[in-house]
């Protein structure tokens, strides 16, 4: 049984690519479900020293994204790199939700308020 989630955990990706940038290497892969959906892994890599044990080691963090998210997830990206780049944040809400409840022709809610990070742990505090 463990063989078996272990196989899931580690699956083969499709298609990949590193882009180093800096200190830190980032891999897009894509990667397939048990139903054969794509879906991407996006991992960040940054060498570390380790001062107890005297060595590298590499700390790496990752985020899923499936393909249902690629639209929004893109376009929340386009808006902080626009910001970033022109200094001007794009005429749409801080927070983007398609949740059924919040539904909207365009995808946006009607109202909104800023989202810290630490509020997303608890989805009852963003209703």
């Amino acid at each position: 049984m463990e063989e078996i989630e272990n196989k899931d955990r580690d699956r083969e990706e499709i298609f990949s690519r590193a882009v180093r940038a800096g200190k830190r290497t980032y891999f897009f892969d894509v990667k397939s479900t048990i139903g054969e959906d794509f879906y991407i892994t996006i991992t960040e890599s940054k060498r570390r020293f380790n001062n107890d044990q005297g060595k590298f080691f590499y700390e790496k963090h990752k985020l899923f994204l499936y393909k249902e998210d690629f639209d929004k997830f893109a376009l929340g990206l386009s808006d902080v790199i626009e910001f970033i780049r022109t200094g001007h944040a794009p005429e749409r809400p801080d927070f983007i939700d398609e949740s059924p409840e919040n539904s909207k022709p365009d995808g946006f809610r009607t109202t909104h308020k800023t989202i810290e990070f630490d509020d997303l742990t608890n989805d009852r505090e963003l209703h």
